[in-house]
């Protein structure tokens, strides 16, 4: 028997307001509220070019012999003989390539103007010998295996004397294929923005190589936190590094800002790619700050103004893992990576033995909508997962392991450090819940950001798991038998994408870029029973009026609504699921 909860939209149990006004001199771009993004991890989601894949030689790997690139379609978990000989999986990965590549992108966005989206977050795309790109040696030049002519682009920069004055910058082919990207994106309505790694440096920049040649006498020695000089040193010196890894050598900083010599290469390529010869139509639409934490707010605020300056409507989005107000007062950041509004959103949908209540949700989102003006809110991107995470699916699957605690769920979500974790998608409870996270992603306050795949329920633990090629209709896949930790199995599963569940996020996104309510109205709790687990919420702007329900329990239950002529109407909500009516209560639309 269902049990039957009575809430009366003029009489509610709970209430609680959230209006959509800007806080006085706080400007955000106007087109990131209607925004729905889609983050896109390059070397992984699709290879459009075969002819510019990587060779051995372009990876910062010891020697590797008979290396080739992987089959897109293979197992994920199975190892080629080179990979073999490395030591197994996860001594073998970060040599590991695919073959994505910026055509591959350009390919895709039809597909993604078909999903619904509008803008496009890319993980870094510039010159690195690494597949994630976080290790960068130039952040004025697209990697030349991202575009159409490796050799020819190689053979251009050894001939072109660059140094960090931009005069001496030339267009490689990579370089145009971005901007021919951006171009057809645009054309498609589609904002792009780029992952700005400024914290740090691969040490195959030139100003680290510069470093090494010449030590204590490069011009480039204060850009970088040299910490002893010592010619019996393998480099002669010793230098901060982001987190204690060789690989990543960290800039020089003060309490308030950089290096004023490296901070004038970061200007100048923040220009080169929001302005391209100029023209900041052909530029990107903004950027996304990785570790923006670790830089002084002092730099945030002047490159904000540079940024701003250059391009008024580009939107500015920083890595911070944690409820963060002192970046977002409108001088530093527009937006963060909300990931405390995943940490609700797992605590309450997904959680089975730690699920906290429908109040202490409604009481958490409360408390994040608080923490920010509610223009800010409005802009924030609301992810589920990222290539730093596992996948949403994944994330359904391995319950409990305490998102919020974002330190320790790294460790425990990886499969490398819990050999517990599962590693399939599993079954059609957890598509269920899946749906639900998406249409509460689409009907809540803020912009929702999908992790590449997720729409199709790619599976993948923490990274580097969650990198895996993306799954297209048009490609054949193995199924998925290996475990990649020795004695231990799995279930076979079919890796293919779940065309059920691509239909699934078409439709709400559909409904939300339908309904201006949905991404700029006001936003009020109306039911939040925790015995029921019955959730239900308004969206409301002029002339366009909503009702969002959720049902969180394993069991039907009925919801009883009132219009605003009064109408009394009962409605059956399925167990695990979620629905959407107008205000004059016609049919419900269980999604």
């Amino acid at each position: 028997m269902a049990r039957q909860l009575t809430a009366l939209v003029s009489l509610v149990l709970l209430l609680f307001c959230y209006k959509t006004e800007a806080a006085p001199g706080l400007e955000v771009p106007d087109w990131a509220k209607d925004a729905i993004w889609y983050q896109i991890f390059p070397e992984r989601f699709r290879n459009g070019d075969f002819n510019n894949d990587p060779r051995a030689a372009d990876i910062d790997s010891p020697a590797l012999t008979h290396w080739k690139i992987k089959d897109w379609g293979s197992d994920w978990y199975e190892l080629d003989s080179w990979e073999r000989r490395l030591g197994g999986f996860y001594n073998a990965f970060s040599a590991r390539r695919y073959g994505g590549d910026l055509q591959g992108v350009i390919e895709k966005l039809d597909y993604l103007k078909e999903l619904g989206i509008n803008a496009i977050y890319l993980n870094p795309v510039f010159r690195s010998p690494s597949l994630h790109k976080y290790d960068w040696s130039s952040l004025h030049h697209v990697d030349e295996t991202l575009g159409p002519d490796p050799v020819g682009d190689r053979e251009l920069l050894r001939i072109a004397g660059e140094t960090e004055n931009p005069s001496t910058w030339v267009w490689t082919s990579a370089d145009r294929l971005l901007l021919k990207l951006i171009e057809e994106a645009h054309k498609r309505g589609i904002r792009v923005i780029l992952d700005g790694v400024f914290n740090h440096s691969g040490r195959g920049f030139f100003a680290f190589q510069d470093l090494l040649a010449n030590r204590s006498h490069s011009r480039f020695a204060d850009w970088y936190q040299i910490t002893r000089w010592d010619d019996s040193l393998p480099d002669g010196f010793d230098y901060q590094a982001w987190f204690g890894i060789p690989s990543l050598p960290q800039f020089r900083r003060d309490d308030r800002t950089l290096n004023s010599n490296y901070k004038k290469y970061v200007f100048d390529i923040t220009h080169r790619w929001l302005s391209p010869n100029g023209d900041t139509q052909a530029g990107i639409d903004g950027w996304r700050l990785d570790v923006a934490y670790c830089l002084p707010h002092g730099f945030w605020q002047e490159w904000r103004k540079w940024v701003k300056s250059l391009k008024p409507d580009a939107y500015i989005t920083g890595e911070v893992v944690e409820i963060a107000p002192t970046y977002l007062q409108g001088n530093e950041f527009d937006a963060l990576m909300n990931y405390p509004f995943a940490y609700a959103v797992t605590e309450f949908f997904v959680d089975r033995r730690n699920r906290i209540s429908t109040t202490e949700f409604v009481n958490r989102l409360e408390s994040l909508r608080k923490a920010y003006p509610a223009e800010i809110t409005s802009v924030m991107q609301n992810l589920m997962s990222s290539h730093d995470t596992p996948r949403l699916a994944s994330i359904i699957r391995n319950p409990d392991l305490n998102y919020r605690n974002f330190g320790d769920f790294f460790q425990k979500s990886q499969v490398q450090n819990n050999s517990a974790y599962r590693i399939d998608r599993g079954r059609e409870a957890e598509r269920n819940i899946h749906k639900m996270v998406a249409l509460f992603q689409m009907t809540y306050v803020g912009a929702p950001m999908i992790y590449y795949g997720d729409e199709v329920r790619m599976a993948g633990a923490n990274d580097p798991d969650s990198r895996k090629p993306m799954l297209w209709t048009d490609l054949n896949y193995q199924d998925e038998i290996a475990h990649p930790l020795s004695g231990k199995t799995r279930p076979r599963e079919q890796n293919t994408p779940d065309s059920n569940l691509l239909r699934y996020y078409q439709s709400v996104i559909i409904l939300r870029n339908r309904h201006p309510a949905l991404r700029r109205g006001e936003f009020k709790v109306l039911i939040a029973d925790n015995d029921s687990g019955l959730l239900a919420f308004s969206r409301t702007s002029p002339g366009d009026d909503l009702i969002v329900v959720f049902n969180n329990s394993d069991q039907e239950q009925t919801a009883e609504l009132r219009s605003k002529g009064g109408l009394k109407k009962r409605f059956a909500v399925q167990a695990r699921s979620g629905c959407v009516i107008g205000s004059e209560l016609p049919q419900l639309e269980c999604h």
